[in-house]
């Protein structure tokens, strides 16, 4: 399969690599020199420079924006794909969004798989992406040896572009919660005197322990807020909460309150850094310090 992967960032980057590992002739595409020269491999800064006849592309941008500008802009990959070829679009977006680029798709001859991931950048490197996913049995069966190289797991929730879009959005409710949950309960561990790794080691091995706390608290007691995944991911994915919620006339009051801890992370100028340190929030109000800065200033 010729395929090519648009996004070469954390989990774009890693799963390129999976899916060159499993032998597909893969392409990847980013403006950012640096993350074309990482990938290390056949790589081009816009989707017009590919190679004609691309089987499958795989578009792991920020938004619905970036990928309707990067496979249908001037620029864009669409006209690089063989005729019946599969879009596989996993960025977080609206169900609205996501039908809308399918319309697009298929008025261009080509198959559209609404096709969000999560999983980080470590299951993307290691082609274990949980992968939620709607589209025809047709779009389903073209990306299938791409889906099989980059996925752990494929949830095949209907044949209607919008429905993976859907559960992506429920699913950043519940990751954005816990992250601003753990967060808050680490910094009051903090600020009641309680030292943060017998915390991490307590609440790892309790019943009131979260992936979400088990991997983000780690990046606090390390004091390392490499953006991994950005708060303000959060502040984009929770506003999608919102939205959604909106429309079905269903309150979200967990999810707009995390919100908020987000906006006020980026408010503080740190936006661009780890989501675990939306705690920076609480740091901020009550001056505690955090294990990992502590270490470092000595």
């Amino acid at each position: 399969m010729k395929a090519a992967v648009i996004g070469l960032g954390s989990m774009g980057g890693g799963a390129a690599q999976s899916a060159l590992r499993a032998g597909l002739e893969v392409t990847g595409v980013d403006p950012s020199e640096r993350a074309r020269a990482a990938f290390g491999n056949r790589a081009v800064a816009r989707g017009s420079d590919l190679e004609p006849g691309q089987d499958a592309v795989l578009v792991l941008t920020v938004n619905a924006t970036q990928a309707r500008q990067a496979l249908f802009g001037e620029a864009g990959a669409a006209p690089r794909v063989a005729p019946g070829g599969v879009l596989v679009v996993s960025a977080t977006m609206s169900p609205a969004e996501a039908r809308a680029l399918a319309a697009e798709a298929e008025s261009r001859g080509l198959l559209y798989l609404d096709a969000p991931v999560s999983g980080g950048a470590v299951a993307a490197r290691e082609g274990r992406m949980t992968v939620m996913a709607s589209g025809s049995d047709e779009a389903f069966a073209a990306a299938r040896p791409l889906l099989e190289a980059v996925s752990g797991k494929v949830w095949r929730l209907g044949t209607e572009p919008g429905q993976g879009a859907a559960m992506k959005v429920v699913h950043q409710l519940l990751a954005g919660v816990h992250i601003a949950a753990a967060a808050e309960a680490m910094a009051l561990a903090i600020r009641s005197g309680l030292e943060p790794r017998t915390v991490y080691d307590v609440v790892t091995s309790a019943a009131g322990n979260s992936w979400m706390f088990g991997n983000r608290m780690a990046h606090v007691l390390e004091g390392d807020d490499t953006p991994l995944s950005a708060g303000d991911i959060f502040v984009k994915d929770l506003g999608l909460v919102e939205a959604m919620a909106r429309e079905a006339a269903m309150p979200v009051p967990l999810a707009a309150q995390a919100l908020q801890l987000f906006v006020a992370q980026r408010g503080l100028g740190q936006g661009g850094r780890d989501d675990a340190f939306v705690i920076r929030v609480w740091q901020a109000l009550t001056g505690i310090s955090l294990p990992g800065e502590a270490a470092n200033e000595k």
